[in-house]
Parts: C-alpha cells; sequence; structure tokens
C-alpha cells in the first residue's frame, strides 16, 4: 500500500476524484446511464473515425518528403488545436485556485501542501492530453492505418502540448493574480481564456476576408501569398508540423520542450499555487471592506423587479463569461464580413447567406445556455416561490431577460443587415426569434433544479435536450440559410426541425407526467 502524504498517494487521490468527477459529468450520478454513454462513445468513435478516413487519409502517406504548402496547413492546424488546449488550460488553472473546497483540510493535515498542489498541477496536462487525444485519435489512427506508424507519434505531440499549455498557463494566471489580486484574476483569467481560445481562429477568418473576401479559413492557409512569404523549408518555425508529421528529431524537441517547460513551471509554482489558493479561499470566506452604493427601494413591477434580478445575476456569474464570451467573440468575423461586403459594394446576397445562419446558431446556442441559467440554475427557488406573484409570471419574467440580452446582442447585426439585405435581414430576425424560443422551450420542458455552479455540467441533466438544443439550432440555422436565398429546400430542414422538437416535447418529463 502506497504510504500516505507521498506523492503517489496524492497521485492516486487526484485519480480517484477526477475518475469521480468524470462519471459524474457524463452520467449525472446515474448508473444506469453508464451502458448508454459507453454505446454513444462506441458509436462517436466510429463516425468520427469514418470522416477521418475521408478527410485525412489522402494525406497519409505525403508525411516523407512534405512541401511547404503542407508545413503551412499542418502548422496552422497544430496552432488552432495548442490554442484551444491553452484555453483549456487557463480555465483548469484558475478552478484549481477557486472552485476546489478542501484546502482547510490539506492545510490542517501533516502532509506537504507543496508537494499535494504539484500533484494536482501535474494531472492538469492528463486531462487536458486525454480529452484532446480523444478528438484527435481518429484522425491519427486513420493516417498511421494509410501511412505508417510514424504517425503514432502525433499522441506524443498532443502530450507535448499539454505540458507546454499548461505550463504557460500556470504563468499567466500567476501573473495575472500577482497584478490583480484574489478577487478580480478569476474574472480576468476566464475573459484571458476566452479570448485565447478563439482568438487564433478569429485572426485566421480577418485574414481570409481581407486577402479573399470570404470566411474560410482553409483558404488563406492555401494561399500562394501565405506560402510564398513562409520561411524555408529548413526553418525552426516547422518544428511542430514536422513532429506531427512523424520525424524523430523534431518529435523529440516537442516533446522535450513540453517536459522542461512543464517541470520548470511545477518548480517555481507549486509553493505559489498553494499560497495563492489560501488566498483565494481567504477572499472568498471574508466579506467585502468596499463601500457599497445605497440603493433605495423603487416603485416598479414584480416582472421588471424579476428581469432585473435575472440581469444582475447574469452580469455576476463568474464562470458565464468564459461560456459565452467564446460565442460572442466568433462574431466578430461575420461582423467585419458585412462591413467588408456593404462597405465596399459586394453582393449583398452571398454575405446574407453566410451570415443569417451564423447569427441564427448564435442565437440558439446562447439562449440554451442563458435559459439553464434562469430556469434550471435559480439560486433561490423557495424564495421565489413565496413571492406574490404568479408562477407563470415568474416564469415569463425570465423568458423576457433571456430573449433580452439575444436581442441586445444581435441586433446591431440585424440592423446593419437590413441597410442592404432587407428581405434577408427580416429572415434573419425571424429565425433568431425562433431558435432563441426554441432553445428556451426546450429547457422548460426538461427545466430541473440545480446549482448556477452546474452551468458547465448542465448537459448532464438531460441528454435529450442538449441533443434537441444542439440539433434545433442547427436545422434552423439551416433553415434560414436557405430561406433567406430565396429557395423552397429551406421547408425540408425546417419541417424536419419541428418534427424533431415535436418528438422532444412529447417525451419531456411534464408531458410525461400529464399522460
Amino acid at each position: 500500500m502506497t504510504r500516505p502524504g507521498t506523492a503517489l498517494w496524492f497521485a492516486g487521490t487526484e485519480s480517484r476524484l477526477a475518475w469521480r468527477d468524470l462519471l459524474w459529468l457524463v452520467t449525472a450520478g446515474e448508473r444506469w446511464r453508464v451502458r448508454s454513454v459507453v454505446f454513444g462513445v462506441l458509436i462517436f468513435v466510429a463516425v468520427m473515425h469514418g470522416i477521418a478516413w475521408g478527410l485525412v487519409g489522402p494525406f497519409a502517406g505525403a508525411a516523407g518528403h512534405p512541401d511547404k504548402q503542407l508545413l503551412v496547413v499542418v502548422t496552422g492546424t497544430a496552432l488552432l488545436s495548442w490554442s484551444v488546449m491553452l484555453a483549456q488550460a487557463m480555465e483548469t488553472v484558475t478552478r484549481g485556485l477557486y472552485a476546489r473546497a478542501d484546502l482547510d483540510l490539506i492545510l490542517s493535515s501533516p502532509a506537504s501542501a507543496r508537494l499535494c498542489f504539484a500533484v494536482r498541477i501535474a494531472a492538469m496536462p492528463v486531462s487536458i492530453g486525454l480529452m484532446t487525444g480523444l478528438f484527435a485519435a481518429p484522425f491519427i489512427d486513420v493516417l498511421a492505418i494509410r501511412g505508417g506508424v510514424h504517425w503514432l507519434g502525433a499522441y506524443a505531440v498532443v502530450v507535448g502540448f499539454a505540458l507546454l499549455a499548461v505550463a504557460i498557463a500556470l504563468l499567466l494566471t500567476m501573473v495575472l493574480f500577482a497584478t490583480l489580486g484574489p478577487r478580480h484574476t478569476r474574472l480576468a483569467s476566464q475573459i484571458v481564456a476566452a479570448v485565447i481560445g478563439a482568438a487564433f481562429v478569429i485572426l485566421l477568418q480577418v485574414a481570409a476576408i481581407l486577402s479573399y473576401g470570404n470566411l474560410s479559413r482553409t483558404a488563406f492557409l492555401e494561399s500562394p501569398a501565405l506560402i510564398a512569404a513562409a520561411p524555408g523549408l529548413h526553418s525552426a518555425i516547422w518544428i511542430p508540423a514536422r513532429a506531427l508529421l512523424g520525424e524523430a528529431p523534431a518529435l523529440a524537441i516537442v516533446v522535450g520542450g513540453g517536459l522542461l517547460a512543464f517541470g520548470l513551471a511545477i518548480l517555481v509554482f507549486a509553493r505559489r499555487f498553494a499560497e495563492y489558493a489560501t488566498m483565494a479561499v481567504a477572499q472568498n470566506t471574508t466579506p467585502s471592506t468596499r463601500r457599497q452604493r445605497a440603493d433605495r427601494f423603487e416603485a416598479a413591477t414584480p416582472a421588471r423587479v424579476l428581469r432585473r434580478k435575472e440581469w444582475v445575476l447574469l452580469a455576476r456569474d463568474p464562470w458565464l463569461l468564459s461560456q459565452s464570451l467564446m460565442q460572442l467573440l466568433y462574431l466578430a468575423p461575420p461582423a467585419l464580413f458585412l462591413w467588408r461586403s456593404f462597405g465596399s459594394g459586394a453582393s449583398s446576397a452571398g454575405a446574407a447567406v453566410l451570415l443569417v445562419p451564423v447569427l441564427v446558431m448564435a442565437a440558439g446556442q446562447l439562449a440554451g445556455g442563458l435559459a439553464w441559467l434562469a430556469v434550471s440554475g435559480e439560486d433561490a427557488p423557495d424564495l421565489i416561490a413565496t413571492a406574490p406573484i404568479l408562477p407563470s409570471r415568474v416564469l415569463r419574467a425570465k423568458i423576457e431577460a433571456v430573449l433580452g440580452v439575444i436581442l441586445v446582442v444581435l441586433a446591431p447585426f440585424l440592423v446593419v443587415l437590413a441597410w442592404s439585405a432587407p428581405f434577408a435581414a427580416g429572415i434573419g430576425a425571424l429565425f433568431v426569434a425562433i431558435a432563441a424560443g426554441t432553445s428556451t422551450a426546450v429547457q422548460l420542458w426538461f427545466r430541473a433544479q440545480a446549482r448556477r455552479s452546474y452551468f458547465r455540467r448542465r448537459q448532464t441533466s438531460s441528454r435529450i435536450a442538449t441533443f434537441a438544443e444542439a440539433l434545433s439550432s442547427v436545422g434552423w440555422a439551416a433553415t434560414s440559410g436557405f430561406a433567406a436565398h430565396g429557395s423552397w429546400i429551406a421547408l425540408v430542414p425546417g419541417l424536419a426541425t419541428a418534427l424533431i422538437l415535436v418528438i422532444v416535447r412529447s417525451l419531456s418529463p411534464a408531458k410525461t407526467t400529464r399522460t
């Protein structure tokens, strides 16, 4: 048996906690869901391998003598994946500082707090690497099957990328904590994580818009101008790409560099991580000394008070920003495309066909998350239930608060679109309202009381609701795109989406109870 207080003992504890957290994340504590999850994972793996066979299979034999175009595309794809890993690492490090409630137990025990946090930090790249590897595995497997076993070295590249991402995330988070203090670091870290996760994709799309007038990231990476401006074949900038292509020296540099950076990060930041975690807990448990503004009661209707309460809670939610800000950031390229297309007199019809589905998809996804917070994530259900207002009016106020946020976010896009393409703008406004209303309705059909802190795991409350929300957003986006183009084909995805919603409504708990 491992002796308590050692690194192996802490590692065993962390692994058990991580496994328990993963099981809860995918099953919501229901044992009967394990088989369903396993079956779903197998289907996902099979489908992804089929997709990978068609997407990357033809490139499996290109690793032997890569040209500059292949190196540019592979490097761009690697940077895109690594930026997402870095954003995930930032969120993981921040949650390690603020979200764990076992600090008092650790500090009061005879075990070394520094060793405990060193092991906790060491577990971070494991979780990030496994998550990334899950999505990368089908593509790596197909490349190895069709091109040779040297492609399996890409798994080692994932490990090196995860180690480097956590090391840089630790550095950024520690700098933010030292600069801003415990009160503001959590919010700042969430903003930085969202910006990092979306920045590279946005930059590629912006470059494609400015260069070629479209939103295609691939078109820019494969452009002759970019390939001509890229360094020579023997430049060190291609080391990550050559490592992914299976070249042993580059692979050793990537993995060795990740290990070195991560080892230095643990040596430098393990003790400071424990100190900052202590400060974070103290900040959460100590009343604020800031002078609060004395608000006076104002004469207002209960509905107005409820809407204001929902908006205040949404603005104060510390974890909501990173979950929703990335969706909002992805609207920046469509905004630039809108301005570029209409400002230069380009075809408004082509821009509308691209922009309207993006706005509809954003409305559906954003409304689903906000509706869950307002309906299922109510922190004071007993207080609201005993208030002198009808339950239907409470629900109506919550829906109005959610739709009000969607209106504020997306209305500027639709107004600008209306100047040059009024028909497309009208179609966009209609389907934005439909997508937002549909996602909100799905959350109402499957609402279950939960804490707001479970927002990241809200999909475990109902798998049906999760898939219904995603499918309806995609369906209405496709319908709006065809409709904005003036095509009667819009009836096909529209009717299919409506049929899905009818089936989902019949499966909702409230409907089942009444029948």
